[in-house]
C-alpha cells in the first residue's frame, strides 16, 4: 500500500528524488498540484507552451520550465526524457466538432513520447463515466474517457482518476454554483438540475493525485474519486444559498431548457463563457456518482474524512471572500491562437494602427501610480465609465465572448498571463508597465498600456495608450464606430488613476516584480 499524501519520506538523501511532469501548469489544477508536489519533496519539471506565462507564479523558481506544444512529438519527447511519473492535464473545451479528434491526437502523441522515453508511470484525471453506450454520452465526456483509454494503451502504468464536479475557489464548477445562485434568487432552470452527482473537493483531488505518484509500479487501473455526498445541482445551489447567507432559492425546473440554450443561459448569468460551459450542461445531464471506492485502498480517508460538499463551499467561498485564489479555470487562454505582441511605433508596417494616447503628471510618486494602475478593473472597476465597460461586457457576452465578469483574481496585483475581465495581461513589469491584450470578440486585436514613469521631483508620469490593429473593413468601421465613446472612458479613466494615487496614502514596502 503506497504512503498517504503528506507522509512522503524526504528524509532518504540516498533515494533518487522523483521527477514530476506536469502539463496543463497554468490550468486550475495543474496550478495548484505543482505547489502540493513540491511541498511533498517530489522534483517537478513543467511543459509550457507559452513560459511566460508563468514568469510572475511564485513556484516558477523551483520547477524546471521546458516551452513546447503538447501536440508536438519533439516537444513532448524532450519533456519527459528522465522523467519517472507524468500528469496529464490537458483537456480542450472550446473547439466544437473537432474536441474529440483533438484530444485524442494529442493524448496518442503523450502516450507514445511516454513509451519512447520508458517513463514509469501516467497519471490522468478524467471524468466519471455514466453507465451509458459512447453514443449517449455527450463528445466531452466521451472525449474524456477515451483520452484515458488512450493513455492506457500505451503500456505505460497509468492511473486514471475519475471525478465529477470539482469543488474549489476559482473552478469553473464552482463559479457557476456561485453565480447562479447569488444572481438569481427565483430561477427556471432545466431538468438536469435534479441529476444526482458526487462533487468533490479540490483539496481531496490533489490529496489523491499527489498520492498516485509513490502507487505500486505496475499498478494501472481507473479509480472513481468522489467527496462522502451525492446531491443533485439543485440541492447544492440551496446548499450554497445557505453557506452564503441568502434566502433559499426558488428553483423549478422544466423541459423546455436543452442543454443548448442553457449553456447560453449560463454564458449570460455567470463569467463561464458558452464555449466551457456547453459542455458542463452536457455531462450534467447524466449521473454523475462513484461505482466504486477502491481508491481508499491505496489512499486512506485522511483522520478527519474527506471534505463534505458544504465543507468544500464554505473553504471556496472563504478563499474568494479573502481574495486567496491561487488558480483559476480562467487562467488558461480560451482560444488557441498565439499571443501576437503589441505592433511597435514606428517599425510597425503591417497596415493602419489606431491610437488613443493620454499623458497626464500625477504629484503622487511612481510607487503610488503603479498601484492606482495594478488594481484595475474587477471589483474596482475601471476608474471612469463603468457602465459603458459593462455595457461592453454584456454585449460580447451576448455575442459568445467572455464579458466582463471574469474580474480579476486578487483586487490589487497581476501576473502576466492571467485574465482581468475581457482583458489578459500580456506584460507586467512593476513599477512602470502593464500592458493588458483584449480577449473579447472584435474584428482586430486591441491592447491597453499603462506605463509609469519616475519625476526628479518625486512626483510621477502616467502614459495610457490604447491600440486597435483592425482586421478588414470590419475592423476599421469598428474603431471609427466606437471613437466617440472614447471621450467618455479614456480621458477620465487616466484623470482617475491619478487621483487615486494622488488622494491614496502612499504605502511603504516592495511591490512585487
Amino acid at each position: 500500500m503506497t504512503e498517504p499524501w503528506g507522509t512522503h519520506d524526504r528524509s532518504q538523501a540516498d533515494a533518487p528524488v522523483t521527477l514530476c511532469l506536469v502539463t496543463g501548469a497554468t490550468g486550475y489544477v495543474g496550478g495548484r498540484l505543482i505547489p502540493a508536489l513540491l511541498e511533498q519533496g517530489f522534483s517537478v519539471r513543467v511543459l509550457a507552451r507559452s513560459p511566460e506565462k508563468l514568469r510572475d507564479i511564485p513556484w516558477v523558481n523551483d520547477v524546471e520550465v521546458v516551452a513546447g506544444d503538447a501536440s508536438e512529438p519533439t516537444a513532448v519527447n524532450s519533456a519527459l526524457t528522465g522523467v519517472d511519473v507524468a500528469y496529464y492535464l490537458l483537456h480542450s473545451l472550446q473547439q466544437g466538432s473537432q474536441l474529440e479528434d483533438a484530444e485524442i491526437s494529442m493524448a496518442q502523441t503523450f502516450a507514445t513520447a511516454a513509451a519512447q522515453q520508458e517513463i514509469d508511470r501516467i497519471v490522468y484525471l478524467g471524468g466519471l463515466v455514466p453507465p451509458l453506450s459512447e453514443e449517449k454520452m455527450s463528445p466531452h465526456m466521451r472525449s474524456r474517457m477515451n483520452v484515458g483509454l488512450t493513455l492506457r494503451e500505451s503500456g505505460i502504468p497509468t492511473i486514471e482518476l475519475r471525478a465529477a464536479m470539482i469543488i474549489g475557489s476559482g473552478s469553473a464548477s464552482f463559479e457557476m454554483l456561485r453565480y447562479l445562485t447569488e444572481r438569481l434568487p427565483a430561477m427556471i432552470t432545466p431538468r438536469w438540475v435534479r441529476t444526482k452527482t458526487q462533487p468533490i473537493a479540490i483539496r481531496d483531488v490533489l490529496r489523491y493525485l499527489v498520492a498516485c505518484a509513490s502507487f505500486p509500479d505496475q499498478l494501472s487501473r481507473t479509480f472513481d474519486v468522489g467527496g462522502p455526498d451525492v446531491l443533485s445541482y439543485q440541492q447544492m445551489m440551496q446548499l450554497y444559498a445557505k453557506v452564503a447567507g441568502l434566502k433559499r432559492r426558488i428553483i423549478l425546473p422544466i423541459n423546455l431548457l436543452s442543454p443548448e440554450l442553457s449553456s447560453h443561459w449560463v454564458n449570460l448569468v455567470t463569467p463561464v463563457p458558452r464555449s466551457i460551459a456547453r459542455p458542463l450542461v452536457r455531462s450534467l445531464k447524466h449521473v454523475a456518482v462513484c461505482s466504486n471506492d477502491d481508491i481508499k485502498a491505496f489512499v486512506p480517508d485522511p483522520p478527519e474524512g474527506l471534505l463534505s460538499c458544504e465543507q468544500a463551499i464554505r473553504a471556496a467561498l472563504a478563499r474568494v471572500q479573502d481574495a486567496k485564489v491561487t488558480t483559476r479555470w480562467s487562467g488558461a487562454s480560451l482560444r488557441n491562437t498565439p499571443s501576437e505582441p503589441l505592433p511597435s511605433d514606428p517599425d510597425w508596417s503591417g497596415g493602419s494602427l489606431y491610437n488613443d494616447v493620454r499623458e497626464l503628471q500625477c504629484a503622487a510618486s511612481q510607487t503610488a501610480l503603479w498601484r492606482a494602475v495594478e488594481r484595475i478593473g474587477g471589483e474596482h472597476g475601471w476608474y471612469a465609465g463603468n457602465f459603458l465597460w459593462r455595457l461592453r461586457g454584456l454585449q460580447d457576452k451576448v455575442i459568445g465572448g467572455v464579458g466582463l465578469r471574469r474580474g480579476r483574481r486578487d483586487p490589487n496585483t497581476v501576473m502576466v498571463g492571467e485574465p482581468l475581465d475581457f482583458w489578459r495581461v500580456e506584460e507586467r513589469q512593476a513599477p512602470s508597465l502593464l500592458r493588458l491584450r483584449a480577449e473579447m470578440r472584435l474584428p482586430g486585436r486591441a491592447w491597453l498600456e499603462f506605463r509609469v514613469s519616475a519625476n526628479a521631483d518625486g512626483t510621477s508620469t502616467l502614459r495610457q495608450r490604447a491600440v486597435f490593429l483592425p482586421r478588414g473593413l470590419a475592423g476599421h468601421v469598428y474603431w471609427w464606430a466606437v471613437a466617440p465613446f472614447h471621450a467618455f472612458i479614456f480621458p477620465p479613466m487616466a484623470r482617475g488613476i491619478v487621483h487615486h494615487a494622488e488622494s491614496t496614502p502612499d504605502l511603504s514596502g516592495t511591490i512585487a516584480t
